[in-house]
């Protein structure tokens, strides 16, 4: 359930239970005959039943307040994620859920090889997950199968198979087997955004799939990007940023444990 869901389910509740709060209370009139009181088991007068009016907007009352907190969760601290596609194996499966901290990137910058949700810079209606392999002021390149960053050799045991494609980033750009990326089809921002032509732009990362070979990724889009708007590519100009840390995978039950 969307947030906005969640909000929509939370008015009708509280319509409802508006409507049953301005619902007359019954008054029962007395004649002349004495009425007479139930005893308990104990000789004192029996308590009365609460009327199913009563019941229902207690119930309503502890929905509301459930519901408002549970928005509050997923809109500013934590909120699940379902995998639909098979680009972050072996690490994650299609079907998973995950838990991903919404909060954490307000307050602290992301780290190499976070797994994190984002949206892309393409045209899509859903956030992507990758794996943070760059960050800004950092160099990056791919030469036989094998990734460095600042010139050092990675160790991945969390990828399928190693990428089948060369990649480096130098000259203000983003070069796959010896070609540059679009600007017009990914986000690569104007030189004058760079502070080096061979490191990461700041506020640019470089994201891939665990599947190397069969994710779309930042060798082929470009750059993510934390906060403001894209600089470049089909999306240029509307609103960048990260969702947030995915740090718990706990559906299906053999497989819950935390992301690393």
């Amino acid at each position: 359930m969307t947030p906005l869901q969640l909000f929509g389910l939370i008015c009708v509740l509280a319509v409802i239970r508006a409507v049953l709060s301005l619902r007359p209370t019954a008054s029962v009139a007395t004649g002349g005959t004495q009425s007479i009181t139930p005893l308990g088991n104990a000789g004192a007068p029996a308590a009365p039943s609460p009327s199913p009016f009563v019941v229902i907007k207690e119930y309503l009352d502890a929905f509301i307040v459930a519901g408002l907190v549970a928005l509050f969760l997923i809109t500013f601290v934590v909120r699940t994620f379902f995998i639909p596609s098979g680009s972050m194996e072996p690490t994650l499966q299609i079907h998973d859920v995950l838990l991903v901290n919404e909060f954490e990137y307000r307050v602290s910058k992301p780290h190499d090889e976070d797994i994190v949700v984002f949206p892309p810079p393409i045209q899509t209606t859903n956030d992507f997950i990758k794996r943070l392999m760059g960050s800004p002021g950092e160099t990056f390149r791919i030469h036989d199968g094998v990734v460095y960053r600042n010139g050092v050799a990675l160790t991945e045991p969390y990828i399928a198979e190693k990428p089948n494609y060369e990649l480096e980033i130098k000259n203000y750009g983003v070069y796959v087997d010896g070609a540059a990326l679009d600007p017009t089809q990914a986000n690569i921002p104007p030189k004058s955004q760079w502070t080096s032509p061979d490191t990461i732009p700041p506020n640019c990362y470089f994201m891939m799939g665990d599947n190397r070979n069969n994710s779309e990724d930042s060798h082929i889009w470009g750059f993510a990007q934390l906060h403001g708007t894209f600089a470049a590519g089909p999306e240029e100009g509307k609103n960048a940023g990260f969702t947030g840390h995915a740090f718990l995978l706990f559906w299906p039950p053999n497989r819950i444990g935390i992301l690393r």
